[in-house]
């Protein structure tokens, strides 16, 4: 059995100033350098020592990994960047005031393609067949991949609930912790429990 940990990103400017941030990017903020490193520390207490290490092609998912491996006391493992685990694509909506933005799950997986964007099943199904393949690579019996709240979530939402874990919190650096049984990669997640994915833990700031 395989380990994924899989981030979202420390606080960014865009976060801060309440704007949407798909494919769009800023950088982190001091908090957001500091949630890094609390994670990091975090998940060195728990004794985590990576195979391999990953994040989507945002600056600010690079640089919340970078300051990770170095409380890790890994700051040397090789990282790679990943297209397939890039926020959802907003489109028009992309740096605007967040009250823009559609926060209903269930109305989330359409809206955005009036504008252009992405569905949230587009989403899912491409963080399903990125994290899957990173898994399947020789060498990656335990993996850190950094990537968005939104892209990480519809993750979840292929494996099962989402919901219990976004209300008990899904803020900057939240961490969850999956088990991946590579014997049944070939099996599709259904929002149930079923497939090689399952989730283990949350880990918060």
């Amino acid at each position: 059995m395989k380990t994924l940990y899989l981030m979202r990103h420390g606080e960014t400017m865009f976060n801060a100033q309440h704007r949407i941030q798909g494919w769009c990017d800023s950088p982190l903020t001091v908090r957001g350098i500091e949630q890094a490193r609390t994670m990091g520390a975090k998940l060195r207490e728990r004794g985590v020592r990576l195979d391999r290490a990953v994040c989507s092609t945002a600056e600010h998912a690079a640089d919340t990994l970078e300051l990770v491996l170095a409380e890790l006391g890994q700051p040397d493992l090789p990282c790679a960047r990943v297209k397939g685990l890039r926020e959802m694509f907003y489109d028009d909506p992309e740096a605007q005031q967040d009250f823009l933005a559609e926060n209903d799950p269930e109305a989330c997986r359409t809206y955005y393609l009036q504008f252009g964007g992405e569905s949230s099943d587009t989403v899912r199904d491409r963080m399903v067949a990125t994290l899957t393949d990173i898994m399947l690579k020789p060498g990656s019996e335990t993996v850190l991949a950094v990537g968005h709240g939104g892209a990480n979530f519809n993750f979840l939402r292929a494996i099962q609930n989402p919901m219990p874990v976004l209300n008990a919190g899904w803020g900057n650096c939240t961490t969850c912790v999956y088990a991946f049984d590579e014997a049944h990669a070939d099996e599709v997640p259904d929002g149930h429990g079923a497939g090689p994915w399952r989730l283990l833990d949350v880990v918060r700031l």
